[in-house]
């Protein structure tokens, strides 16, 4: 069996979403991670002395490419459309943002590089939104990370700092109109599942590429 190595440094970035906060807390207690190095737009408080919290302002990443030399990057980051105001700022943030974080990373020497997508991403895609996804994840393979680990969920479900109307209302009417098989792939799954299946996959990564659809990781109905 290959021996887990307990002394890694895992970074997340968009810590304060849903998935993210997840995974903030359960790297906290993992024993493959010694320390979690959390980049955020604001300030946020821990209760673990493993976790450090630093705020930069992503338009100058670049500035801070210390806080990015370890050995895993979770990529958590991503807005709304009504958050961002328009599809340019949108892909600011899920797009630009996220693969500069992942080039730094990179040449920062990180190994592991784990994305949170989404179902139905493809770079030629008409929908704004999985085009965006669907370049981002083309890009990112085009680094050379020793892993890469890209997840798919669909609609997420749990507790957020900001409520979204669409997603409460699809949060009822999907998983009643995802049970028609062809529709698995898009039913809704909770966040901190997510989350716990990126610090499994952290753990002891097998394949140099995965990827991950809803309906090949979580095939029980959340």
């Amino acid at each position: 069996m290959k021996k887990i190595s307990v002394n890694k440094t895992a970074i997340v970035i968009g810590a304060t979403g849903l998935i993210g906060s997840n995974v903030v807390t359960l790297l906290a207690e993992a024993e493959h991670v010694g320390r979690v190095v959390v980049i955020t737009r604001r300030a946020v408080e821990y209760n673990s002395e493993k976790v450090e919290n630093h705020v930069i302002d992503f338009d100058h990443l670049s500035d801070h490419e210390e806080l990015f030399a370890g050995d895993i990057l979770f990529s958590c980051l991503g807005t709304t459309l009504g958050q961002a105001g328009s599809i340019a700022a949108q892909r600011v943030v899920d797009l630009d943002y996220q693969f500069t974080a992942a080039r730094i990373a990179f040449e920062q020497g990180v190994s592991h590089y784990l994305l949170v997508s989404s179902s139905g991403a493809d770079q030629r895609s008409l929908s704004a939104y999985l085009k965006m996804k669907g370049e981002l994840e083309a890009k990112v393979q085009g680094l050379a990370f020793a892993h890469i680990s890209i997840l798919q969920p669909s609609l997420l479900l749990g507790e957020r700092e900001q409520s979204r109307r669409a997603e409460g209302w699809a949060s009822k009417v999907l998983p009643i109109i995802c049970k028609l098989p062809m529709l698995r792939r898009y039913r809704p799954i909770n966040g901190a599942k997510v989350a716990q299946k990126m610090v499994l996959l952290s753990q002891a990564p097998k394949l140099p590429f995965e990827r991950f659809s809803l309906d090949q990781v979580f095939p029980k109905t959340p």
